[in-house]
């Protein structure tokens, strides 16, 4: 048998958390260690019990959800944490705020829970998952204040067909609809994500659509 997936959930919401444990622990490769109301005990608990993910809701007390993620899986974090981050719609401004700080990937509350189990599955392996509304509504909102000034994207070290991979990317695509759009294979497409990550010193797909949206890709 493979290991489970161990999950840690964070949520200020009693009915929230407990439905969310609930519907994670029924399944068999899933296993929920530890839960909590507030950010800095999901961070303190993260450091004890050592999950494989976390699901963050963004609005929490004692530490919000951002910096929770900040402190779990930002920049410098010797051991980081895979986090799933869960959002509303009303929720919207604080998600590029999150992306950078360092959350592998995004759901919107009431997407069903076949989706949140497919982004504990998808977020355990290393892969990043953003909900494709969730990037409209970013791309909506934010692109204006995330690009350049002069409207123009500098010094990417990237070929035109790469460049073309990224704005799909950001665009919310997957591996396969990207294949469609540009007539190729998935192993191609696979191929031109790890390139694009590479030459550009990103984690994952979550970090390419905050590089695309401040270098302007994005329109």
């Amino acid at each position: 048998m493979t290991e489970s997936i161990r999950v840690l959930v964070c949520d200020d919401q009693v009915l929230v958390r407990t439905g969310l444990v609930t519907i994670i622990d029924a399944q068999p490769d899933l296993e929920v260690v530890g839960e909590c109301g507030d950010g800095q005990t999901a961070v303190d608990l993260a450091g004890r019990l050592r999950p494989d993910v976390v699901v963050m809701d963004v609005r929490m007390p004692v530490l919000d959800g951002i910096e929770a993620t900040r402190l779990l899986a930002g920049a410098g974090v010797p051991r980081p944490v895979k986090v799933l981050v869960v959002t509303t719609f009303n929720l919207d401004k604080y998600v590029y705020e999150a992306l950078r700080a360092g959350a592998s990937g995004f759901l919107l509350k009431d997407a069903p829970p076949s989706q949140l189990l497919h982004g504990i599955r998808t977020v355990a392996t290393g892969a990043a998952l953003l909900d494709p509304e969730v990037t409209r509504q970013l791309v909506g909102t934010y692109a204006a204040r995330i690009r350049p000034p002069d409207g123009t994207a500098h010094n990417i070290p990237l070929t035109p067909r790469e460049l073309e991979v990224l704005r799909l990317i950001a665009d919310g695509l997957s591996n396969s609809e990207i294949a469609g759009a540009l007539v190729i294979s998935q192993e191609t497409v696979k191929t031109f994500v790890s390139r694009i990550l590479t030459k550009l010193g990103l984690r994952d797909r979550v970090q390419a659509v905050v590089y695309a949206y401040r270098q302007g890709l994005v329109t």
